[in-house]
């Protein structure tokens, strides 16, 4: 063991450096006239609680600078073991400067760098030159980086890339903790995961560890099936869960459907999503598009598996499922909606209380109050079912208390109600529609060839065929059992002018779109 050098405190900011081994030690006498300690050979010094240690030291008692050459060990009596091949100490200011190989190594992760000055007063490590975080299984790069030690945190700028077995991110700056494995984002980033979904932030809190993050500003979303985006979005990889807050919006790109809300929550597991606050859902097909706005509004699957066999998901759709061992069996998505629906279509609107969609059939089912309308005419019952092909409407079928409203352009109303009526639909507009009633009743107001009106014609049948041309009633026909009476225009007994029920909805109807969102 070296002799112990003489303590050196020649004022308040100069700290005591103690000599505690070294297999050789000698003084050098600058020209300047300084008096150097020189070590060799598995030397070691102490200033307070900081052990410096290397292949060989030079310092400078008084003012406290020293150097150490090759296999450079700090070692400051916490959890942080510092490395490196060159140092550079400033006793006064509690300072290293690290070149060559330079590692930090604590419990959780170790920092790699060519250049590092480590404040061990506050314990803060910066490099500059480029290094690289090894946490686990994560590894983070950057051009710069502070570390501090106290916290575990590390704050890394410019051409930030961490790599993790489930996740690859990119951005220009990144606060990391080693401890929770948590990254905070505070710049622009790109997160892409192990199934190819991608995320886009720059205001984020990603725990890797647990697999739960939460972000903010506006953070896309998307997968191969999803594009996402919302003023909060929090994801749990455990449930598989993601939940938007505050304008959200949420594209299905399988189902061609477009879910609009202030909170939406989306099980990717059970492909299922719940929406609500607001909400508003829209099916896309080309350049026509149907709007539907609830209170509620709810989607999932049903997997239609006869064989009872065990069903295996394909990846990354919400419209079939594979089934093992048989042949391929389709999955069913259907959407739910609760409490003051309203459709808007180009071709037609309707509203009721509640509503159900399958992609089984492409039937629309309209319960409690329902009404339809398109262009001049309502029509309205206890249910209605609208059976659509390629998202326009085809066929109407009406249960119970079935009744069609045809407004004229001048104001008069032609009617038919009966119990069940089904109707077919050309170029999105209804074409002919079939009545059946114990009796079917109609109101019909007749025209002459100059298209003025003769009277009011009220009869009944058993069945009532109506005819439709040019968006407006043109005929009614009857079958079996008819009975009826016309009226000259101005002979109509004003108790007459309106079958039991009549009831004109057009305040329930959307005047456009917009009118969902509000």
């Amino acid at each position: 063991m070296a002799q112990q050098a003489p303590d050196s405190t020649t004022n308040d900011s100069m700290r005591t450096i103690e000599i505690i081994q070294a297999r050789s030690w000698r003084q050098i006498t600058t020209d300047s006239g300084k008096v150097l300690q020189a070590l060799a050979g598995n030397a070691m010094i102490r200033q307070e609680n900081t052990i410096l240690s290397g292949d060989s030291i030079v310092f400078d008692p008084e003012t406290g600078i020293a150097e150490v050459f090759g296999n450079v060990h700090i070692n400051d009596g916490d959890s942080v073991q510092t490395f490196s091949q060159y140092l550079r100490y400033v006793g006064n200011e509690r300072k290293a400067y690290l070149k060559k190989d330079v590692r930090f190594i604590d419990k959780k992760g170790t920092l790699m760098a060519n250049e590092v000055v480590y404040d061990i007063g506050t314990g803060m490590a910066t490099y500059q030159g480029g290094g690289r975080v090894v946490n686990g299984s994560t590894t983070l790069t950057s051009s710069e980086a502070v570390y501090y030690s106290n916290s575990n945190d590390i704050y890394f700028k410019r051409k930030v890339h961490l790599i993790d077995p489930k996740y690859n991110i990119l951005a220009d700056s990144l606060l990391y903790n080693t401890q929770t494995q948590t990254s905070t984002f505070i710049a622009p980033t790109r997160i892409t995961t192990k199934d190819g979904s991608i995320i886009n932030t720059s205001n984020g809190v990603y725990n890797l560890q647990s697999g739960e993050a939460t972000f903010l500003d506006r953070t896309t979303y998307s997968d191969s099936t999803h594009s996402i985006v919302g003023n909060k979005i929090e994801y749990e990889e455990k449930t598989n869960t993601i939940n938007i807050e505050g304008n959200g919006k949420l594209v299905d790109s399988v189902n061609k459907v477009i879910i609009i809300g202030n909170s939406i929550l989306l099980n990717r597991k059970n492909q299922t999503f719940l929406a609500s606050k607001k909400p508003v859902m829209i099916f896309y097909e080309g350049k026509d598009s149907t709007y539907i706005a609830a209170d509620t509004i709810y989607s999932g699957m049903v997997k239609n598996d006869d064989s009872l066999k065990i069903t295996l998901a394909k990846k990354d759709t919400l419209s079939k499922t594979k089934t093992i061992g048989k042949k391929e069996a389709d999955s069913i998505r259907y959407f739910t909606a609760f409490h003051h629906v309203r459709i808007f279509n180009d071709s037609l609107q309707a509203a009721s209380d509640s509503l159900y969609y399958s992609t089984n059939d492409s039937t629309l089912g309209l319960y409690k109050n329902p009404v339809f309308w398109s262009n001049n005419s309502q029509i309205s019952g206890d249910t209605i079912y609208l059976t659509t092909e390629n998202k326009n409407p085809k066929q109407l079928e009406v249960i119970n208390n079935s009744m069609v409203i045809n407004r004229t352009t001048e104001g008069l109303f032609n009617q038919v109600s009966g119990r069940t009526l089904t109707g077919y639909f050309k170029n999105g507009n209804i074409d002919y529609a079939r009545m059946k009633g114990i009796p079917a009743e109609s109101i019909f107001y007749a025209q002459d060839e100059d298209s003025a009106y003769v009277g009011m014609n009220r009869s009944s049948g058993d069945v009532i065929d109506v005819y439709f041309s040019n968006r407006n009633l043109n005929k009614v026909k009857f079958i079996n059992n008819v009975d009826g009476v016309l009226y000259p225009m101005n002979q109509i007994p004003q108790d007459k002018k309106v079958l039991p029920g009549f009831n004109w909805q057009d305040s329930r109807r959307p005047k456009n779109k917009f009118e969902l969102f509000e």
